[in-house]
């Protein structure tokens, strides 16, 4: 792995733009935590309070990382885990002596569990007014939904994702979590506008998201074209219901390249300089998106046809050289070593457990020459004790609280 000393002769990297920002979260699985990652990466001190009898349920979803939990590790690296029995009146003092020095709070607990421990965002922020309390939910705090439970492929599933998802035969769901993403990411955003405003007004607030309206919003293409249009988009598997040719192609040595033709002016130059056609050109059934698409398979049989007497690496050759936009159909191992990333140098380690762990840099370049904080992932219960001392608890007090299992 390269080095990443830095030069004594640079002028200091700026802060973090969230240095100094406190976040409490009771959080788990992936919505909220990954959400408060990316608060941790920019630089704002996050305080994971977990059960103490195994923690974010995340932790246990498999073993892959190196013994640890793949969505865990992916979702939680630089914060502070504190290990702490909320149902105990003792546990949530302890959580009102942190939220008092707090400028964020995130829970995604079930519907109704934060409003009977009080920590719904509205009690929160009448108690604490510089607060920005995010409540992130399944389906909104309201509406005959409110009350179901909300996992992503649920959730994939109510917003309509999965019906345009797949093959003309059968609809699937999306590879990766979308819906927690959805989630995560609004949240994230409403937390950088609600420091803000608080910026001005000196004031916190209440942020809500939830998983159905963040997922509903990124369902705008195929929604506004049902809506408006009358019809719903096609499941198309790697095709587009529109433009043709767009799929992805067999190529000699068994590998997948994939293609778009945007525009005639495309079609002619994959005609000519890739498929060796140049006649297909001008030919009715297709010299036009329009044509191509009614004679799909027609369209994709001649491409087939051609890229097929090539391996992978001679047909994106020929492809690029035509300036037709292509790509291969990678697999998440070849991501692993994909050789943009590895150009753009954009892996690093960060410690856990298990002991160092690979990770990717957050996708946010930052202005000044800042690198990202890429902490370690915590160990259950890894900073419970450091964590009440500085609340100005006696080590007495602490394991009284340990033998009686509000903390671990």
């Amino acid at each position: 792995m390269a080095s990443h000393t830095q030069d004594v002769h640079a002028r200091p990297a700026d802060p973090l733009p969230l240095e100094g920002v406190t976040v409490v979260a009771v959080e788990q699985a992936v919505s909220a935590p990954f959400a408060t990652r990316q608060l941790a990466d920019l630089g704002a001190r996050v305080v994971k309070v977990e059960r103490p009898d195994g923690g974010d349920f995340a932790r246990g979803y498999d073993t892959a990382a190196r013994g640890l939990a793949s969505h865990f590790v992916w979702a939680n690296r630089g914060k502070e885990s504190l290990a702490l029995d909320l149902k105990d009146p003792r546990g949530l003092e302890v959580l009102h002596g942190l939220l008092a020095g707090a400028d964020v709070f995130v829970q995604n607990l079930a519907q109704g569990a934060a409003a009977r421990l009080g920590l719904d965002s509205a009690a929160l922020c009448a108690r604490y007014p510089r607060l920005v309390a995010v409540d992130v939910s399944g389906y909104g705090p309201q509406g005959p939904y409110a009350h179901k439970r909300a996992y992503d492929m649920l959730v994939q599933c109510e917003a309509g994702l999965v019906s345009v998802t797949g093959t003309p035969e059968r609809p699937v769901k999306a590879g990766i979590p979308a819906a927690d993403i959805a989630a995560a990411m609004y949240a994230f955003s409403g937390v950088l506008a609600a420091l803000l405003r608080r910026g001005v007004t000196g004031r916190g607030g209440r942020v809500e998201v939830s998983m159905l309206d963040a997922l509903a919003e990124w369902m705008g293409h195929p929604l506004h074209h049902t809506m408006h249009g009358g019809e719903q988009p096609a499941r198309t598997g790697l095709a587009h219901a529109v433009i043709a040719p767009y799929d992805a192609y067999a190529t000699a040595d068994g590998d997948r390249v994939l293609l778009s033709v945007q525009n005639d002016r495309e079609w002619r130059r994959l005609a000519g300089q890739v498929l060796e056609r140049p006649e297909l050109a001008d030919d009715p059934a297709y010299a036009t998106n329009a044509a191509r698409t009614r004679g799909r398979e027609k369209t994709d049989a001649v491409v087939a046809e051609a890229l097929g007497r090539l391996d992978a690496a001679e047909a994106v050759r020929r492809l690029e050289g035509a300036g037709i936009a292509c790509a291969r159909l990678n697999s998440v191992a070849q991501l692993a070593h994909h050789p943009q990333l590895a150009a753009r140098d954009r892996w690093r380690e960060v410690g856990s457990p298990a002991g160092p762990l690979r990770a990717l840099l957050p996708p946010i370049g930052l202005p000044g020459g800042a690198a990202p904080r890429m902490g370690a992932v915590p160990a259950l219960g890894e900073h419970t004790d450091a964590l009440l001392r500085a609340l100005g608890m006696s080590g007495a007090q602490i394991a009284t609280l340990r033998r009686d299992g509000v903390i671990a």
